[in-house]
């Protein structure tokens, strides 16, 4: 049976003073607003307005050094990097703000030189946390720091940078753990994509992270292709998690291929935000159709190829479209659908997906560099037939154009799904399938990658 002490007892006089001392007798969480004064976007994407070349983790570095430099915020950024900040291109941030270590630098590093200017550099005030291969434990700083504006009422803005698989699927307990603590921060999926980090294999080849990352309710996640988007998405972030205090964290994926980054298109920035926006159109005269490709992360660069061979191989028109989520996409599609079945006398709103796509009437063809299920996940919104290429089966070690051909999410089967489906509409001819398959060497009899 329950025991209750007596009100003259020394004990529950004791256990009442410590809940008063506590601060009472339910858990509460104090709000601590950070309204911290954020850059505007003008200020992230000015280096990215100009063609370049160059890598989206190099866009990310660059990014992270104009928030470091930054007077307000600069100070409370805590970047944390497992163990590979030179993969990265990183480096220069060991210089620059110094790793932290309680005891400073006990020794001096091999690479410190006259003319080494990306030294290896400990200090007591050092701002990156360098953790070792430890996951575990820089989940835990990120945590820390994450939650520091409720904790400790002192808003820190973590960048963790790691490699891509080895987030969710190697610590996304930690994961859900800082979900369910109100974490705020950026979790940075490093080397990311099933073919673009070719002769890894098994090891670190993900095509799946975005998957399990729309399983987390306040997780944000993206997949930018260029410099551009990934200086709006930061900039976005920052605004909501550490000015308007949304309860949410991002989770962003980069690549660690170098590839022509174009200026920024005027107008994007919603698109970016939102989820998908309409990058180059390509019209042909006398075209039969004018199919839409929608393109992702790296995997982007061969929708916009697959454009080129359709217009000039066989005369199609064409719209190429940037996603730079397929899970905020969904999730605002779903907040739409709710409210529609709320509210039935109501005239029915549409979401996003459907208002861009709302005039297409042929088909819209998807290709990332995961699993054809995270694109999938749009679905029931797009008006017309929807095919979607990815990355299903296991990642292998081989050159990136062969990892992409076995995946068949280059642009060659780009551009043959789109005749496929257009065939199967009535809209071009047997002989055009015919000849695609010897122009783009396709063998439909191939062993499907999901089984090789």
């Amino acid at each position: 049976p329950f025991y209750k002490l007596p009100v003259d007892s020394e004990e529950h006089r004791y256990l009442h003073e410590r809940r008063k001392t506590l601060g009472g007798y339910l858990p509460s969480r104090p709000q601590h607003k950070p309204n911290l004064q954020i850059p505007d976007v003008e200020t992230f994407v000015k280096p990215f307005l100009e063609p370049a070349g160059g890598s989206t983790t190099m866009a990310l570095l660059r990014v992270l050094q104009t928030v470091l430099r930054n007077k307000e915020i600069g100070k409370k950024i805590v970047p944390i990097i497992p163990d590979e900040a030179r993969t990265f291109g990183f480096e220069s941030l060991f210089s620059t703000c110094g790793i932290y270590a309680h005891a400073g630098q006990l020794y001096e590093p091999i690479d410190k030189g006259e003319g080494t200017l990306m030294y290896y550099k400990e200090s007591k005030d050092g701002q990156v946390l360098e953790e070792g291969i430890n996951e575990a434990g820089s989940m835990g700083s990120f945590i820390a720091a994450g939650t520091a504006y409720a904790n400790l009422g002192t808003p820190m803005i973590p960048f963790y940078v790691y490699y891509s698989m080895f987030g969710f699927q190697r610590v996304g307990d930690l994961i859900w753990a800082a979900a369910d603590s109100r974490c705020k921060g950026f979790l940075m999926g490093g080397t990311a994509g099933r073919t673009t980090l070719n002769g890894e294999g098994l090891q670190h080849e993900d095509g799946h992270s975005h998957l399990v990352a729309s399983t987390v309710p306040n997780c944000v996640a993206y997949d930018p292709a260029f410099g551009y988007e990934v200086a709006v998405l930061v900039q976005d972030g920052l605004r909501r998690m550490y000015h308007e205090d949304e309860q949410i964290f991002y989770y962003m994926t980069f690549y660690n291929e170098n590839y022509d980054m174009p200026g920024m298109p005027k107008g994007a920035e919603e698109g970016i935000r939102r989820g998908m926006y309409k990058f180059k159109s390509k019209t042909v005269r006398n075209s039969p159709a004018r199919p839409q490709l929608l393109g992702s992360g790296s995997i982007m660069r061969h929708a916009l190829a697959a454009q080129e061979i359709l217009a000039e191989q066989f005369g199609i028109s064409s719209d190429v479209w940037s996603v730079t989520s397929y899970n905020e996409l969904r999730r605002e599609a779903l907040e739409v659908e709710r409210w529609n079945r709320l509210h039935p006398t109501e005239p029915e709103k549409l979401c996003y997906v459907q208002k861009q796509l709302s005039k297409v009437e042929s088909p819209v063809i998807a290709a990332s560099d995961y699993m054809r299920i995270v694109a999938e996940q749009i679905a029931p919104w797009v008006p017309t037939t929807y095919v979607t290429l990815g990355t299903d089966g296991f990642g292998r070690s081989d050159t990136r154009p062969a990892l992409r051909r076995h995946f068949e999410v280059d642009a060659d089967h780009i551009a043959f799904s789109t005749l496929s489906a257009l065939y199967r509409e009535g809209t071009v001819k047997k002989k055009t399938i015919t000849d695609a398959v010897k122009i783009l060497q396709i063998d439909p009899d191939k062993l499907s990658p999901l089984m090789a």
